[in-house]
Formats: structure tokens, sequence, C-alpha cells
């Protein structure tokens, strides 16, 4: 006579969940101190339990079947018990802990993200924050991160979109650089000065970078990845700058150039998985980041 199937090891549907919300079986390895193989190996003694596929390739990364689908929400009921059971053997009544990764372009994650997460961990001082710096677009292939901030156009179908306000990238140059070569009063004029920006070769957001912009060739480039020597190359005379209104609008040192003529306004978006936006972490980093820029919304939409 047969048995009746076995329940799944709830170790093994915290695994799924963990591969539902970053995608790779690389950044779940790495996530939980194990090792690809291990993490494979695990998927398939679940999906023997579970008698089919839980989880699909794609050139995303995995995503999850409608039986994985249902299988992640017992997981998610699991996570939230233990969750629980935590702050009951703690004593702690906060049930936010445990790790969030972020990635973010590094202007934005200094001057906003940063703060807000500093302000979430007072509050909760059991998160953990790993936040890393990139200048892209939204993944096609989960990098291993609970949560992207990215800036221009989202075309992931995989992964919900929330907003958080407007890039603005204005021209701004050093008052002795403009005393030494002049003030541009056209685009034109631009031509014959320094231009500092990102490494062209090296963008993933082509809004950011000079070639998008439709001004001419300039005399002499400076391209950083680092948005923060680019700030430094302008603040140093280098030449004039394509810089985020947010880190140098009304800072000493930093004269706008052809303000009336040029903007650049791209939205910027906080990117998850709908598996990772159902963890009480990664809501909780989400509400805090919308928090911030909503109190600064002057920085971001001028």
């Amino acid at each position: 006579m047969e048995t009746d199937r076995r329940l799944p090891s709830p170790d093994d549907l915290l695994i799924l969940l963990t591969v539902a919300r970053l995608g790779r079986f690389n950044a779940v390895a790495e996530t939980l101190g194990t090792t690809h193989t291990t993490i494979s190996r695990r998927i398939v003694a679940l999906e023997k339990q579970l008698g089919g596929r839980t989880l699909s390739r794609t050139p995303r990364g995995w995503e999850l079947t409608a039986l994985g689908a249902e299988a992640v929400r017992a997981a998610e009921a699991i996570e939230e018990s233990l969750g629980n059971l935590r702050c009951t053997l703690a004593r702690d009544a906060d049930p936010l802990a445990g790790l969030v990764r972020i990635s973010t372009v590094d202007g934005f994650g200094a001057e906003f993200v940063t703060p807000a997460l500093v302000r979430l961990q007072a509050e909760h001082p059991r998160i953990s924050v790993e936040m890393f710096s990139a200048t892209r677009k939204v993944s096609q292939n989960r990098s291993g991160v609970d949560l992207e901030v990215v800036v221009g156009h989202t075309d992931v179908s995989t992964a919900q979109s929330i907003p958080l306000g407007h890039y603005v990238l204005r021209l701004y140059a050093a008052p002795g650089y403009l005393q030494r070569h002049g003030i541009p009063q056209t685009a034109e004029e631009l031509s014959g000065h320094g231009f500092v920006s990102y490494v062209e070769s090296a963008l993933l957001v082509e809004e950011l970078g000079h070639r998008s912009t439709g001004l001419p060739d300039p005399r002499s480039t400076f391209q950083a990845t680092s948005i923060f020597a680019q700030v430094e190359a302008v603040r140093r005379e280098a030449g004039i700058g394509l810089l985020p209104n947010f880190m140098v609008a009304g800072r000493e040192g930093f004269e706008p150039v052809l303000a009336t003529e040029f903007e650049r306004r791209l939205p910027i978006w906080a990117v998850a998985r709908p598996e990772a936006l159902r963890s009480p972490r990664v809501q909780a980093v989400v509400a805090a980041i919308q928090a911030e820029a909503a109190a600064r919304q002057d920085l971001l939409a001028s």
C-alpha cells in the first residue's frame, strides 16, 4: 500500500523562498553560507517531496512555477512564525531582524538611502544592511540583492517598481573655472570647454552620460565611474559637469551653467520581486527610503 507523501522539509521551503527572492543559486548560496551544489540538491529534494517542479529557468534567473508559488506561501508562514518565536525567546517585541541587501546608484545611495537606513536601524537594531553601489538599469538577472534602487525606465515584468522621485541632472562648474574660461551662453559654446561626466564605455544607464545629451563634443573630458569623483573634479575646476541637482544645488563652489536651457530628468525607482516585497524587513526598508525621498522631494523635483 502506497504511503502518503511526506511533508516537505521546512529548511528546504525556506531555501526555496530565498531563491524566489534572489533568483540565482549562487546568490542564495552566498547568503546562506553554503554552496551552489547544496542549494541545487535541496531544491531537487523539495521537488521530489512535492511531486513537481517549483522553479523554471528563464533568462532573468529562476522563476516560480504555480507549485513553487504555493510552496513559497507556506515558506513565508514558516518564516513569520520563526520570527515571532525569535522575538519571544529574545523577549524582544520587534519582529524586524535579519539581513537586507540593497543595490543603489551611489549618489542617491549616499544622500537618501543611507540616512533612511541608519534611522531604520536605530528603530530596529536587529536589522542588518549590505548596500552595494551600482549605476545600472534594473537587473534582468538577479544579482543577489533584495532591493534595487535604479535610475531610468524599468522593463522587467517579473518585478515591482516603486517610484521614489526624479534624478535631475544639470550643468555645473566651479566659479574659478568660469572666471578663467568664460561662461557659455549657448549649448554650442560648450565645445570650447572641458566636460566632466561618467565613463561612457562603462556606463549602463546611457542617459547619465554626455553622448545622450545632444550637447556638442567638448574640448576635453574628465570621465569617472564614481559620481563623487565627478563632483570633486568639477569643484577642482576640471570643467563643466553633468551632475545630479540634489548633490550640488546651493552648495558653495558650484555655479549652474545654461540653467534655463538644459536639464535631464530621469525617474528613480525601488525595484524588487514580489516575494522580496512580502518580507517585513524589505517592506520596512522600502518605507524608510520612500519617507526620506518624500521629506526631501524639493531636491528630487527641482
